[in-house]
């Protein structure tokens, strides 16, 4: 007849709290290893994008949003720079506000402004595709926050099958928080939900 003993249960209440810390273990560093991956893959795509252009293009399109304007300056000097003949302003909210005035004129360049629909990066998007098939543009340069660069050159290459550079225009330290969050649910939207032109 088998002796019965106490051994067995105490060894499993001993493994039990060992199974805890491992299992706790691994999800501090399974969610440590998440959080590393989330932070690295937001600074590559929207903190500190590949951004630049070449010496010329064939056209510059500013993106257009909520900045006081520093989109609108950066594009406007490079179309000053002679660095397109093309210069196209999206007056997709109220910094333009309803007037005609769209830019200053530029030496050698034509500029087209227009109100986007829908007033959106998408919309942006469409519209320069269509101008640049009117226009037979090889080449496109979009101005746009630093943080909308990623999700803006995503766009523009649904819509262009030309080369796409972006040069970023700075935002105040104030914009981040907001505008991370933004680019990354409008970023999830346009790879998961909204992939066309």
């Amino acid at each position: 007849m088998p002796v019965l003993t106490n051994e067995a249960p105490e060894q499993s209440t001993q493994m039990g709290p060992q199974r805890r810390r491992r299992r706790r273990t691994v999800l501090v560093v399974t969610l440590a290893g998440a959080l590393v991956a989330f932070c690295g893959l937001t600074a590559r795509l929207f903190i500190f994008p590949a951004s630049g252009m070449p010496a010329h293009v064939d056209a510059i399109v500013m993106m257009n949003g909520p900045d006081g304007g520093s989109r609108f300056r950066t594009a406007v000097d490079l179309a000053f720079q002679d660095r397109a003949k093309y210069l196209v302003i999206s007056r997709g909210n109220s910094y333009f506000g309803q007037g005609s005035f769209c830019a200053p004129p530029v030496p050698k360049v034509k500029v087209i402004c227009f109100d986007p629909n829908p007033p959106t990066t998408q919309g942006e998007a469409e519209y320069a595709g269509r101008l640049a098939q009117q226009y037979h543009w090889q080449s496109i340069a979009l101005v746009a926050i630093t943080p909308q660069d990623s999700r803006a050159r995503l766009r523009m290459q649904r819509c262009f099958s030309g080369h796409v550079y972006v040069m970023t225009a700075p935002i105040p330290w104030h914009m981040w928080p907001y505008q991370l969050a933004y680019e990354w649910a409008a970023t999830v939207k346009a790879l998961v939900f909204n992939r066309s032109c």
